[in-house]
Parts: C-alpha cells; structure tokens; sequence
C-alpha cells in the first residue's frame, strides 16, 4: 500500500494569498472597466434627450434651448426635445430636471435665475443647484434690459427713480417669479436707490411682459430676446441693460450703471447642465458637442440676433464660476436684506 500523499500546507495568511493573485486579476478588472466605461459613449444616445426648460415658450432661456437642441440634434443625430415646466421661478423645472434618472436622456438649459439666484434668497427648496447637478457646459450670456410702458412719463433710469420717490408703494414691477433675475434685478435697484417699486410675481417672464405691454404694469427687466420685439415695435421703451457694458444691438442705451447707479451689474448667463451621476463620458461627449455647436458662425450669429453672446466654458471651469456667482448673490442679497420664506 503508497504511504499517504502529504500536501505543502501554504504559509501564507488568506489575506496575503490574496493579493498574490491579484497581478493576475487587476489587468481583467481594468480591461473590464474599461470596456463599460466606453459602452456609455458608443450606444448614447439611442433615443431622443429631454432638455428642460423651467420657464414658458417664448422667453429669452426658451429661445436659447431652441437654438441650441436644434444644432445639437443635428451633431448627435438624435433628436432632442425642448420641455417646458414652468413655475414658481424656475423650481418646478429645475426639481424635475434635477430628480430624472443620470442616464444622458435628461437635460437642463439652466440659468443664473434658478441656479444661483434662486437658492440665494429662498428657503425650503427641494433641491441643491450646485449638489444635484454636474455643471457640463456654459452656453450664452444673455443681457437684461430695464423697460417701461411707453406712458409712463419716464425716459431713463434717473427719472424712472425720481417717480418711483413721489410715488412710493404705487408703481408695480412684474417678475418670472420669487427669486428670477427679473424679481431679484429690480429688487436690487430698489435697494441701491432707496425707492418702493412693489413686486408682482408671474409664473414666467412672458406673463409679467403681457401685463407690462398692457399697461397693467409700469416697469420690469427682461431679456434683450423677449423685449427687442415689443421695444421695435413700440409697445416698451429700453430705459438702461443691466450688464457692465452696452450692447451692440441698442448701442444707445446705456447700462443701468452709467445712468445713474454706480456699481449696479446683473447678467443673465445660461448653461447646460445634468442630474449627479450622469455618466463621466455622457458628460464629456455632450461638452464636447456643445463646444462643437458654439463655435459654429451660424450658431454665434442665431444667438447674437436674440441679443445673447455665445460664451463656453467646460465642467471644471464653469463648476468654479457657478460656485463663486452663487456666493456673490449670497452677500447682495443679504445686504439688501432680500428673503423669500415660501415659493408661489
């Protein structure tokens, strides 16, 4: 009878036994990482994106997301849908936009209204702009124009202030909504001049620019794109734009700053951005052909036509611009004592 076959016992502790293996199985891992990280960027998209739109048809961040869906639909030979959700200045879209799954197929054409302007003053939001979102691409930056009805016996900033004095409490300013680049844009100008223009909130800046049209309203801001129409037309006149320099569009209509307020700035940007947890290669294709669409002649030229200037920045970039635009409207909205405790 063989004596009994004796087998070499490992001295090795599991642990160590372990990562010996581990030179064998790490380039399969990595291969295998590899592997699914691509297949995001190859099969996406397969079907139609979403870009939410929180705010009506027809308004300056609604015409943007139709310049922009149109080309990008075009580079990516998918369709891409432009949905407004409308609301409470932006919240309702921007909580829709920020809740849909991270696949790619939901996007936002966001902007500093409910991004950063918003969270600035408003408490009880269901949503963090700057934790809910990953920053993908800047788009454009869209000027803000201060107008009034024609009746009103002011013709610029300077007057519009000295009858705001006289009649305190009496003349109405319409908004997108608590907490819009509207509301917060006229709220700052009453805090830098001292006067009581009274807030009139819209669940969309098309709404507050009926009203205002009609007489309804005395005064407000708006986007260059919204207002040009009813300016050349006569129905508004452009009392001042809200950002540091003029606008080639109305090159005679001065900035708020030169006609009489020092130091006044508001400007209007709009961006892109995803749900946390989109894909990092989803995220960078979809840079990539946004840069792609905002480098086109055609593209910069549609834009400029609605007043706005192309103006792209990537996810690392814009991430850092976001943070510190959110920390300035922190501090003016705090000094100018701006709070909103409920949204409409």
């Amino acid at each position: 009878m063989s004596p009994p076959v004796r087998t070499r016992r490992s001295t090795f502790s599991p642990r160590i036994q372990r990562a010996r293996c581990w030179p064998r199985v790490a380039p399969l891992a990595v291969a295998l990482l590899t592997v699914a990280g691509g297949a995001h960027a190859q099969s996406w998209p397969a079907k139609p994106i979403r870009m939410i739109v929180p705010f009506p048809v027809g308004g300056g961040s609604d015409s943007t997301a139709r310049i922009l869906a149109q080309r990008l639909s075009e580079r990516l030979r998918q369709q891409i849908v432009v949905e407004n959700r409308t609301g409470a200045g932006g919240a309702i879209g921007t909580e829709f936009a920020a809740r849909a799954a991270p696949d790619g197929y939901t996007i936002l054409l966001g902007s500093a209204s409910e991004i950063v302007m918003l969270p600035a003053v408003a408490t009880g939001l269901s949503f963090d702009p700057l934790k809910d979102f990953v920053a993908v691409a800047r788009v454009a930056d869209v000027p803000l124009l201060l107008v009034a009805h024609p009746a009103l016996p002011a013709g610029s900033v300077r007057e519009l202030v000295a009858l705001a004095r006289k009649r305190p409490g009496e003349m109405l300013y319409g908004s997108a909504g608590n907490g819009s680049t509207s509301h917060l844009s006229m709220a700052l100008l009453n805090s830098m001049t001292g006067v009581k223009m009274v807030h009139v909130p819209y669940k969309g800046s098309v709404q507050a620019t009926t009203d205002l049209v009609a007489g309804n309203l005395q005064t407000g801001t708006n986007t260059m794109p919204a207002a040009l129409p009813f300016i050349k037309a006569g129905r508004l006149k452009a009392l001042a734009i809200t950002t540091p320099r003029r606008s080639p569009v109305l090159p005679d209509v001065p900035t708020v700053a030169e006609a009489g307020v020092p130091g006044y700035e508001v400007t209007l940007w709009t961006g892109v951005f995803a749900p946390t947890g989109t894909p990092k290669d989803i995220v960078a294709a979809l840079q990539r052909e946004i840069e792609n669409v905002l480098q086109a002649a055609d593209t910069r030229e549609a834009l400029a036509k609605l007043g706005s200037e192309a103006n792209f920045s990537g996810v690392d970039a814009f991430t850092a611009f976001l943070r510190a635009d959110h920390a300035r409207w922190v501090k003016l909205t705090r000094e100018a004592n701006i709070r909103l405790e409920q949204q409409q």
